[in-house]
């Protein structure tokens, strides 16, 4: 289905703290954005959960608003895309299409206890041979499955048949249809630790492991794919297609062009995620890291090694909001390069644990080696110089076990705007870093492959045609000094874990 008319390609990204409808031309090109936060709830220490109807609500409440500001006559518009955080869960009625429960965030620690008893009893190296993943709950399975199991209501409408779940994707997909397509795409499915990566299929073993029925779950797809048409609550005067489905991390790495084995990328926003593209075949992640698909098409599978940091931006944000060192992200830059040094302080942000490679939940944050002359300069450096070494941890893991040598690293993200954490990013990897020339590169790469979906390009060589950068940045850090401050880093780890 070609339609060479069309000059727009729509995508929303729905993010952990908000959710953008972003406007692409057919170059590529950024046209135009427009964002609505959600609220964030905690209703006990170590939950989190999000509100499905605020965030469908806000799906089309930027829909209208990003048509409206970028002047564009919808009929323009060829097809919907969708990114979202991706181990984000929730379970719905799915004849009154009400959630039954507030969504379950990839934050959300309440699915530990169920994961520890499932680690005790042996089935780790089955799920994450099937998988790629770690038993944690930081993926789907136990959030959902504790949604299950919450009411008695909940239990009777899943034996009537009643409940349908799934990630965020899901949801909106099958709101946005109303209610006619239950669906989801590989990237997505393969983040709730029940789904086989090598069949492509959800696992029936693993799902009972958890007591979730295969039968709520979503039709896993290719991510350019045709979903199904939605009018968005009658925004459109007429139906379009969704196509373009992409778990956030995965939209960046194909926004990223990262089509080749080899090439790696990193998206820094509230936490990290870091991928390394393996080739098209599934292979064992190194300890600490695990095996996703990197994306799926109708034509082509790639799997990458990935690890996620939880805190990058994050940790500006607790510099600028909680400690009030800094008024804004920006000035972190400023203050960071008015010293040559951190003075041996290191700055660990294990707000909420420390993800891969270590996977401790229960680590919390430290900053060591403070003295005397210890100044905000010094802490606000060492919280930016923390992004790098916990992104050079993993890449360094993921090389070694793939083989690879790591020859460019792409970039994208908020913070990729620091010049100061870009330089010092390069100069720890000692590999030239290539920043996006978009910093919505999940969306780009979801509207890439629903552009792929609906004919708009006819082949990944032309999308990859369209690749631009914003900037290269090459490392002039010396080896002895890369190491003296790396090792320093890792003494820093070792003392907070033991």
């Amino acid at each position: 289905m070609k339609m060479p008319q069309k000059k727009y390609l729509l995508c929303i990204d729905q993010s952990t703290s908000g959710t953008k409808a972003v406007l692409f031309g057919r170059k590529a090109e950024l046209i135009a954005r427009a964002n609505a936060e959600h609220k964030q709830y905690y209703p006990r220490p170590g939950w989190v959960e999000h509100d499905p109807e605020e965030i469908f609500n806000n799906t089309l409440r930027v829909i209208a608003k990003v048509i409206k500001q970028a002047f564009i006559e919808k009929e323009n518009i060829a097809c919907l895309s969708l990114t979202n955080q991706r181990e984000t869960v929730l379970a719905w009625d799915k004849n009154t299409g009400k959630p039954l429960t507030n969504a379950v965030v990839w934050q959300c620690m309440r699915g530990e206890q169920q994961c520890n008893k499932l680690k005790a009893a042996g089935h780790e190296p089955l799920i994450r041979q099937k998988t790629g993943l770690l038993i944690d709950p930081y993926f789907s399975a136990s959030g959902l499955s504790w949604i299950l199991k919450s009411s008695d209501d909940i239990k009777r409408k899943i034996r009537k048949g009643e409940v349908l779940a799934g990630t965020i994707d899901s949801w909106l997909i099958w709101k946005l249809t109303r209610g006619k397509i239950h669906a989801t795409d590989y990237t997505n499915a393969c983040r709730t630790l029940l789904f086989d990566i090598h069949t492509l299929e959800w696992d029936e073993k693993i799902c009972n492991l958890f007591n979730i029925p295969v039968s709520i779950l979503p039709k896993p797809k290719p991510s350019d794919e045709l979903f199904g048409y939605t009018n968005a609550e009658g925004l459109f005067d007429k139906e379009i297609p969704i196509s373009g489905v992409l778990g956030d991390s995965h939209g960046a790495l194909f926004g990223q062009r990262c089509y080749q084995t080899g090439l790696s990328k990193v998206t820094y926003g509230t936490g990290s995620s870091v991928m390394m593209n393996i080739g098209n075949k599934a292979k064992e992640a190194p300890a600490g890291l695990v095996t996703s698909i990197g994306y799926g098409l109708k034509s082509q599978m790639a799997y990458v090694f990935e690890g996620n940091i939880h805190s990058t931006g994050a940790t500006i944000k607790w510099l600028t909001d909680s400690l009030h060192l800094i008024s804004n992200a920006a000035e972190s830059e400023k203050l960071a390069s008015s010293v040559n040094t951190t003075n041996g302080v290191y700055f660990i942000p294990a707000f909420a644990g420390l993800g891969a490679p270590y996977w401790d939940n229960h680590a919390r944050a430290t900053i060591s080696g403070i003295t005397g002359g210890t100044t905000k300069a010094h802490i606000v450096r060492a919280g930016l110089e923390s992004i790098a070494y916990q992104v050079k941890e993993l890449l360094d893991l993921m090389a070694s076990k793939a083989g690879i040598s790591i020859r460019e690293i792409r970039v994208d993200g908020g913070p990729t705007r620091n010049n100061f954490l870009m330089q010092f990013q390069a100069d720890m990897l000692n590999t030239p870093i290539t920043i996006s020339h978009i910093e919505e590169a999940s969306s780009l790469g979801a509207a890439l492959a629903g552009g792929l979906g609906i004919g708009l390009w006819s082949s990944m060589t032309a999308i990859e045609k369209l690749y631009k950068a914003k900037d290269t940045i090459k490392p002039v850090m010396d080896e002895k000094s890369r190491k003296i401050l790396y090792s320093g880093w890792k003494q820093a780890v070792k003392q907070l874990l033991k």
